[in-house]
């Protein structure tokens, strides 16, 4: 390809895009000004695949699916804006592999065929746009059927519209709410949690073969599931599934066998985890020193990222603060346990590229994730840029907006053009 060759589609799509040859997001080697770049911006290796900066797109629920459950255009238009400038590691939704698991009718499921091609069209177009995209498995427990977050916080979906409050499920019938805004799920017997474990195997190889998805996350956090299972707050079960640490984590430890199972050897697989429930100290519930112990098990089992978060299982929980480092304390414990055998991501209200970019350089965890700053600002990449500093590659359609004068513009873009006419001729 030389520099007046026609521009190059990108493939996968049924439009035209110019073909991203440079991934957005990626820090330009060396720098203009000869600093090096933040660990911020650096390449972090995810088994089988490479991320171009240390910035996440956490899973950040949409309440837009049809009545089937499926993505509409606006998952694509929504994913597809933030994750075309370019974060390292992005995720979609909380999908439901259950038909009971949804968290509201309005949430995501990947429980049959028809769902994961739906969900294809937004792994598509970010491909098309040279980004990876992983998916977030998840089963609602006893926090299933509920009204969308835009309707109300924390109230049940009934019949009327749409919901299954009568088909809530979890370890035991405690609500989450004792006041009784949020159904008393039915205890699951062995043979429907065999079930819902098979149910993550199956949802995970339609991720991988259907939708094409690059990564997939295991949700077991915010008092859905798998969390109400592996806390004793929300799990009084008497046989091999409650009881004893080894017990509540049982069902964990099988779905992340059955989800390995049926994804390829070298398909990265992340677990989030609230690291705490939060509770005052008399109460018997999920602590930091639970999921330190938890930890080097998940990563033997072979999970490669344990995402941190906290809270959601209890609702007369303490409130964490500061706000804007949340959850730091608990990754750092739990990049502790597992070195560097396994990566550690943190969610959890981080405000600034110099605090995220801190806290990956003193070794407290390896990726910081952000939900509602990203809701905010889909170009919370740039913003990050700038605020260290850090030159970085854009999508070509935007690349001349990010220059001050002409000439910079113009030296950019040729710049830009030369590289990319560089890697075609060396295929």
């Amino acid at each position: 390809m030389s520099l007046h060759e026609p521009v190059s589609a990108a493939e996968g799509v049924p439009f035209f895009t110019p073909k991203q040859i440079l991934r957005a997001g990626t820090a330009v080697v060396p720098q203009p000004d000869g600093k090096e770049i933040p660990k911020l911006f650096q390449p972090l290796k995810v088994r089988g695949f490479s991320l171009q900066n240390r910035i996440g797109l956490a899973p950040m629920c949409q309440y837009s699916a049809n009545a089937k459950f499926e993505a509409t255009p606006w998952h694509v238009v929504h994913y597809g804006e933030i994750i075309k400038r370019g974060p390292g590691l992005s995720y979609t939704e909380a999908t439901s592999v259950s038909p009971e698991g949804g968290l509201s009718p309005q949430d995501l499921a990947i429980f049959n065929d028809e769902q994961a091609k739906k969900l294809k069209d937004v792994v598509d177009f970010v491909h098309s746009q040279n980004q990876h995209i992983g998916i977030q498995l998840a089963h609602g427990g006893r926090k299933a059927s509920g009204l969308p977050l835009y309707e109300h916080l924390e109230k049940v979906a009934d019949e009327s519209v749409g919901g299954w409050p009568e088909k809530v499920v979890g370890p035991s019938p405690i609500p989450h709410r004792p006041q009784g805004s949020l159904p008393t799920p039915k205890e699951l017997s062995v043979s429907d949690i065999k079930r819902i474990v098979k149910e993550f195997g199956s949802a995970a190889k339609r991720a991988v073969e259907i939708s094409g998805f690059d990564i997939i996350q295991i949700h077991g956090a915010h008092g859905y599931l798998i969390n109400n299972f592996y806390s004793p707050l929300s799990n009084k079960r008497t046989d091999d599934y409650g009881g004893s640490f080894e017990n509540r984590i049982r069902l964990l430890l099988e779905i992340i066998d059955e989800v390995r199972a049926n994804i390829p050897e070298d398909f990265p697989l992340s677990l989030r985890i609230s690291a705490s429930d939060n509770s005052v100290d008399d109460v018997a519930s999920w602590t930091i020193e639970d999921s330190v112990k938890l930890a080097p098990l998940v990563i033997a089992r072979g999970v490669d990222i344990i995402a941190i978060s906290s809270g959601g299982n209890d609702s007369s929980a303490r409130a964490r603060t500061p706000f804007d480092s949340v959850h730091a304390d608990f990754a750092k414990a739990v990049k502790s346990a597992v070195g560097d055998t396994g990566l550690v991501s943190c969610a959890g209200s981080l405000k600034t590229a110099t605090a995220a970019n801190k806290y990956i350089e003193d070794g407290a965890f390896d990726i910081a994730e952000f939900g509602r700053a990203f809701l905010k600002n889909p170009a919370l990449v740039n913003q990050f840029a700038d605020e260290l500093g850090v030159r970085i590659n854009n999508p070509r359609q935007l690349e001349w907006a990010f220059h001050t004068d002409r000439n910079q513009m113009i030296e950019a873009i040729t710049e830009a053009a030369h590289k990319v006419a560089a890697l075609e001729l060396n295929k």
